[in-house]
């Protein structure tokens, strides 16, 4: 294996999450990738558009700050390749920035990329099969120019975070409805251990325990399970 190999190999290794089992971070997983993508595609700059939940706010992490500036704000006005490929979830091919057909699709973008010393810019989106969650932007230039080859191992780095970050949000969101069902299974019995408190306290049925339950907890403005829980424990004798 060359050197180049080996750290290709390395650069997968990282991206892909590190160890199995472990937790990914999302935000030092995307600035891995923009700090490896730098180190091994030869482009000018790289910059990482990512939004790994569905309802958190995007972040770009960039190789320099002029690309970070850029890429955000880019994404806030929903112009220039980083914002397409989110939206699209589709590549951006290599573009020529000097282009006027460039220019006018994406003025302040043009202007801003070539006044950073960038001539061209390409993109891929961070794509699972569900949906989108940011995009891999590669800043050339004439003496560091964004390669064939470069273009090609950019979207095997950019598919693998997109997987290690959807597997990532899938086992959040897993663990989340897991509590949400364990707190409801629990609520549900201790209202039912308090039901049949009350029925035997009172000779009640277990409706009208349930109803006597239900009652106090709304004149008192209580939820029904904290009523319940000091019922079956002996601190309440609604």
């Amino acid at each position: 294996m060359t050197m180049s190999q080996q750290r290709l190999a390395q650069a997968f290794v990282e991206l892909a999450g590190g160890a199995l089992g472990e937790p990914v971070d999302p935000p030092v997983l995307l600035a891995a990738l923009a700090s490896r993508s730098r180190e091994l595609l030869g482009a000018r700059a790289c910059a990482v558009l990512g939004q790994p939940s569905e309802t958190g706010e995007a972040q770009v992490y960039a190789s320099e700050a002029g690309a970070r500036e850029l890429v955000l704000g880019a994404h806030h006005k929903g112009e220039g390749p980083g914002a397409y490929c989110q939206e699209t979830g589709r590549p951006v091919d290599r573009t020529d920035l000097e282009n006027p057909t460039v220019r006018t699709r994406w003025p302040r973008y043009a202007a801003q990329a070539l006044a950073l010393g960038y001539t061209h810019v390409a993109a891929h989106p961070l794509r699972g099969r569900e949906r989108t969650v940011g995009a891999l932007v590669l800043f050339g230039s004439r003496e560091e120019p964004v390669t064939d080859e470069g273009l090609a191992i950019g979207q095997s780095l950019a598919d693998i975070v997109a997987t290690a970050l959807l597997r990532e949000d899938e086992l959040r969101r897993t663990h989340t409805l897991a509590g949400q069902l364990q707190h409801a299974l629990s609520s549900r019995l201790v209202i039912e251990q308090a039901k049949g408190v009350l029925a035997a306290r009172r000779a009640l049925t277990m409706d009208e325990s349930f109803a006597l339950l239900r009652g106090y907890a709304r004149s008192h403005q209580r939820k029904l399970a904290g009523v319940a829980r000091d019922v079956v424990e002996g601190r309440l004798d609604p």
